[in-house]
């Protein structure tokens, strides 16, 4: 399944609780994309809560943007990735 890195911009900032409704969202998130046979695997989120960095696996990058409409998740750009590690050589 090819791997994508969803680049979203969040002009107030994005800003999820670690309570159970926060935990409730994102398991909220994963639900809908199952849909649509994407998987999000984990995001970076910058200081400012205003820039994240999604890792998704998902069929299509048009799979990935249909999941983020579901999820009323903005997507900045959408790009292809393979993995390259320091262990890749090893």
């Amino acid at each position: 399944m090819p791997r994508y890195v969803v680049e979203r911009t969040f002009k107030d900032g994005l800003f999820i609780p670690a309570t159970n409704e926060g935990a409730a969202a994102c398991r909220s998130v994963v639900d809908k994309n199952g849909d649509l046979g994407v998987t999000w695997v984990h995001s970076y989120v910058s200081t400012d809560h205003k820039k994240t960095y999604c890792i998704y696996d998902g069929p299509s990058p048009d799979s990935i943007r249909k999941a983020a409409e579901r999820n009323g998740l903005p997507v900045d750009n959408i790009s292809e990735v393979s993995v390259l590690d320091p262990y890749f050589f090893h």
